[in-house]
This record gives structure tokens, C-alpha cells and sequence, in this order.
């Protein structure tokens, strides 16, 4: 799956569009620092649940934040469940 990027440096998201140019999942964030990110919101449509698409978005949140150095606060409650779930995310847990 191949997710979308934007970012204008206040805030930023990865998400998913449908043929139709619907979005149909996206996790957002908003820049707190230079070097932080605060991870507010997961959404993925009903139509696309049980198939991995909230982790897939998180992996690509996760991979963006190492890539450039950065870490994440977690306020999304997914967010915040899957980082004190995964022990692989303590590198970018603010």
C-alpha cells in the first residue's frame, strides 16, 4: 500500500485515497519542535478494517520519524496503545 505524504512544517499526514479521490485512512500529526511530532489522530474507513492499514500508517509515521531524526508524542489513543505495546517504537517515543 502505498500511502501520500503531506507536510507544511506546522502539520503533516500520511493517507490513503480511493479511486474516487475519497480518503479512506490517515494518520496526522503536528509539529511541536524542530524535532518532535505529535501523533493526534488515526483514522482508516470501515471498508478497509482487520487488514493492517492503522499499523501500516504507523509503520510509515514511525519510518518518516527515524528518517529525519525525530520523535513522536503519542495523543492519538491507537498511537499511544500500540507504543506502549511495541517495544520496537522506544527509539522514536518522546
Amino acid at each position: 500500500m502505498q500511502f501520500q505524504h503531506i507536510d507544511n512544517k506546522q502539520k503533516g499526514e500520511f493517507f490513503l485515497d480511493d479511486a474516487q479521490g475519497q480518503r479512506i485512512a490517515e494518520i496526522s500529526y503536528v509539529w511541536r519542535a524542530d524535532n518532535h511530532i505529535i501523533a493526534d489522530h488515526t483514522w482508516v474507513d470501515d471498508s478497509l478494517r482487520g487488514q493492517g492499514v492503522a499499523r501500516q500508517l504507523l509503520d510509515t509515521l514511525v519510518r518518516f520519524a527515524r528518517e529525519n531524526k525525530l520523535k513522536i508524542i503519542p495523543t492519538c489513543s491507537y498511537v499511544d496503545v500500540m507504543f506502549r505495546r511495541e517495544k520496537s517504537f522506544t527509539d522514536v517515543a518522546a
